[in-house]
């Protein structure tokens, strides 16, 4: 029985487990959007931009562990993908796009709306590929999904519309890819290693990223074995964070606790599934061991004694019985003092005595927005300040997912993230933890939530600025420039799609505001009103930034600013802990 083309891709993904392709429809993409229509087991989901169709496929996937999909029409319509999908790829997720194409026979002309996806999403892409003619279809596809999955990573697949359109025999053609990733099991040599380092330090450290997830117990088991503080990554918090007695915290350019101490005073630092991008944070004088299920990781971002390379779980379960249990704990025990001292002294006291600071201090409302969510909640968080509010008052459980644009750093990721989220689970509490920098740049998705009437609650953390670039430019020794955006009142928006909205300005309402909200079935928005001039102080602050921070702020006073000195002033040094 002989199929279309489209008809016979859009099976292949029924197959891979693809539930539904998120994108807009248009001209070469329609016969693929028909296929859709016209076959069980799949649905179109019409979004506003493609950047969002990218980012939700993105959302899904990370919260199902499954492929999932996206498309764009022939030139601007795919083009507007590859943003979302350099987020997808950066962050080891099996996405699949498909990029609608130009006629066949006008490749190659200049023709209208002529772009070359296939070498345009090369860089965003662990595999990019042209259909050309119905023969290659099963093969290519098929190679697509396993490149998707097995590395993990996107696959953009190319699709001229005419091509699209052609017909193709089912026969010999079975739909039944491999979907599930194995376990890479390291080489026994490169354990041994491992286990003579660990023995042969006094002082051990283990940094924890993403690679971790699914290996919590035998981190733990691990760092009693050997006594060692367990730090991480933004991305590792909600791995290896909850119910962790060896806790200190988070290094990077957002971090907290004791985490950057802990790294810089150990005899032996292991990073444990990280590709932490931050060099100026891993200590260079540190004798370092790395675990990595890519090889491609080990040793790109510091110095690396020790290599070991296959996957977290099979890695650590092999070495636990080769190593010994060391019995000085004074290093643990110094680093968790420190740890708790700077929780409580100098991180939570930003949420003390701040229940009635006008505007909200952001991160109070993050406080109350943690206390309110449920345990299983999904967080989708924009990047910027709100990356900061959510890596240190959000608490993980092992249950909750934290999402975000966290290698690739785009803005207005939240929103979209989120609509990929509840899709995957509509009974699962989701929250979008938006900028209203980021809200506005994808303020058209809120149709979306209204459209399937997602229950996404949306919190908009409005302080009418680019709080992270103005950040940015005060340690560079600039006064903030072009930072600051029009008051806008999210709340009427929301209500003007139908959308229920609510609005605080009164931080003793965040509480009431917070529970009523997530109450509530299908999209719901909270206008949170806070603080601009809240700042986020890095674990590790240079002499230069410090340098770089008066200077702005002296430009800043003689540019006629004062006000605005004194306003940030008092808006984060009462904050700062007494001795």
């Amino acid at each position: 029985m002989a199929t279309s083309v489209a008809e016979h891709l859009v099976r292949q993904l029924v197959g891979a487990g693809v539930s539904r392709i998120y994108g807009i429809v248009g001209d070469s993409l329609n016969p693929v959007v028909d296929a859709v229509r016209r076959t069980p087991g799949i649905d179109w989901v019409h979004v506003r931009h493609e950047e969002a169709a990218a980012f939700a496929a993105a959302g899904e996937a990370e919260v199902t562990g499954r492929l999932t999909a996206c498309a764009g029409s022939c030139g601007p319509g795919n083009l507007h993908l590859i943003n979302g999908l350099y987020d997808a790829n950066r962050s080891r997720l099996p996405v699949l796009a498909i990029a609608s194409h130009i006629p066949s026979n006008q490749i190659g002309t200049q023709f209208f709306q002529e772009t070359h996806p296939d070498r345009l999403f090369t860089e965003a892409s662990v595999f990019s590929e042209m259909i050309s003619s119905p023969a290659q279809l099963p093969r290519v596809t098929r190679s697509a999904i396993q490149h998707a999955v097995g590395t993990p990573g996107v696959a953009v697949l190319t699709l001229p519309g005419d091509v699209a359109d052609l017909e193709l025999g089912d026969e010999g053609q079975a739909l039944n890819p491999a979907t599930r990733p194995a376990t890479l099991v390291p080489d026994e040599d490169d354990v041994a290693a491992l286990a003579a380092a660990i023995d042969a330090a006094k002082k051990v450290t283990l940094f924890v990223g993403a690679g971790a997830r699914g290996a919590h117990g035998e981190v733990l088991a691990l760092a009693d074995l050997i006594g060692a503080p367990v730090g991480h990554s933004l991305r590792g918090k909600e791995v290896i964070q909850y119910d962790n007695p060896f806790d200190v915290g988070m290094s990077g350019l957002l971090g907290y606790g004791a985490c950057q101490e802990a790294m810089e005073e150990a005899d032996l630092l292991v990073l444990v599934g990280t590709d932490f991008p931050y060099p100026d944070f891993l200590p260079a004088d540190v004798r370092t061991a790395q675990i990595d299920i890519d090889a491609r990781h080990l040793g790109r971002r510091t110095r690396l004694d020790v290599p070991v390379h296959g996957d977290v779980g099979a890695t650590l379960r092999m070495l636990l019985p080769l190593v010994k249990r060391k019995k000085s704990r004074s290093f643990l025990k110094a680093m968790l003092k420190k740890h708790d001292r700077i929780m409580s002294k100098v991180v939570g006291a930003y949420t003390r005595r701040v229940e009635r600071h006008r505007p909200i201090h952001p991160e109070y409302a993050a406080v109350q927005l943690d206390e309110a969510a449920g345990p299983d909640t999904v967080f989708t968080v924009d990047t910027g300040m709100n990356n900061v509010w959510a890596a240190r008052y959000l608490t993980p459980n092992g249950r909750r997912r934290v999402i975000g644009s966290f290698l690739h750093g785009s803005m207005a990721n939240a929103l979209p993230h989120a609509i990929g989220a509840a899709f995957a689970d509509r009974d699962r509490q989701v929250v979008a933890l938006a900028g209203d920098g980021g809200l506005s740049m994808l303020l058209g998705e809120l149709i979306t939530l209204r459209d399937h009437e997602l229950p996404v609650t949306v919190v908009v953390f409005n302080n009418a600025t680019l709080g992270m670039v103005k950040l940015e430019m005060l340690v560079e020794g600039m006064p903030a420039h072009a930072t600051d955006t029009p008051p806008v009142d999210y709340r009427r928006l929301a209500e003007s799609l139908d959308i229920p909205a609510l609005r605080v300005q009164d931080p003793r309402e965040l509480r009431s505001t917070f529970a009523d909200a997530l109450g509530r079935r299908g999209p719901v928005l909270v206008d949170v009103v806070t603080d601009p001039n809240a700042l986020s102080i890095p674990p590790s602050i240079t002499a230069g930034q410090v340098r770089g921070f008066a200077t702005s702020m002296t430009k800043q006073i003689f540019g006629g600013g004062s006000g605005e000195v004194m306003a940030m002033a008092r808006s984060n040094l009462r904050n700062i802990p007494r001795p």
